[in-house]
């Protein structure tokens, strides 16, 4: 935007210089020589063009990088790299649960009509291979209680009970070392942050002062993995707490579906 608006200004300035040597050239009242003009507009040229040539989104996309770098490497990389791993490994785990999740969400209703349908039409053999065929925990769950539903309801009952949870903890997997990382990176930025300081008291001691350059100095180093690690622990926590909304989500639409199913095994009994 800035860019176009400096155009128009050069734009503005060539026409504005042309319209006055123009109006010079007619009107011999004006005093003003042709040759003020066309300098001016020179004058203001090199100017607009060097503006252009800035581009203020890439500036601080560059500052921000470089900060980040600085911030990174002035924080020590024996420390802040631990972090950095840390946070790499929570969000690849993050991204292999947000697919898997994704890919185990059904229409359970949408299903349930199809399971129903098949009941009525074709019999327990249509409708096992409706939900080999269906792709998430739900159908594989109806799979398990129709596969013994000769044997009574009651042993379809616990078969899905059974299944469900295994089902439920295939959903968890992971969980854990999500849970870890968030608990290890601002572990690991604390125990930078002391070591760091004691650095610090190091310094003071060898240099025989109190020199507040000194001291802020290995304060500021020190307090930065600390700062990653907490980031590092937020980014995290706030992905790990909608892996647990989705996973309960997916959970109660389970439950509800499995009554739903065992009603339609009675009916269709």
């Amino acid at each position: 935007m800035k860019k176009l608006i400096v155009s128009l200004t050069v734009l503005g300035f060539l026409t504005f210089g042309i319209a006055n040597t123009s109006f010079a050239q007619k009107d011999q009242k004006k005093d003003a020589p042709t040759e003020q003009v066309v300098d001016s507009v020179a004058e203001a040229a090199p100017v607009a063009q060097a503006e252009l040539t800035e581009d203020p989104d890439d500036a601080i996309s560059q500052g921000l990088h470089y900060t980040l770098k600085d911030k990174f490497i002035q924080g020590g990389a024996v420390w802040m790299t631990p972090v950095l791993i840390c946070l790499i490994l929570g969000l690849a785990f993050v991204i292999e649960r947000i697919f898997y999740l994704n890919l185990s969400s059904v229409n359970s209703k949408k299903l349930l009509n199809k399971l129903e349908d098949a009941l009525k039409n074709g019999g327990i053999e249509k409708a096992k291979e409706l939900c080999r065929d269906t792709k998430g925990p739900l159908a594989a769950v109806f799979y398990q209680g129709l596969d013994r539903y000769d044997e009574g309801l009651e042993s379809v009952e616990k078969a899905v009970v059974s299944y469900g949870g295994v089902q439920m903890a295939k959903l968890e997997t992971n969980m854990q070392w999500i849970s870890l990382f968030i608990a290890l990176s601002p572990s690991l930025g604390f125990l930078g942050t002391v070591i760091g300081m004691v650095q610090a008291f190091d310094d003071i001691e060898r240099a025989g002062d109190i020199s507040p350059t000194i001291v802020a100095g290995g304060m500021k180093v020190a307090l930065l993995t600390t700062v990653f690690g907490l980031i590092s622990a937020m980014i995290l926590q706030v992905f790990y707490n909608y892996l647990l909304t989705k996973i309960d989500g997916i959970v109660n639409d389970m439950e509800d579906a499995t009554i739903s199913f065992m009603d339609i095994l009675v009916k269709n009994k």
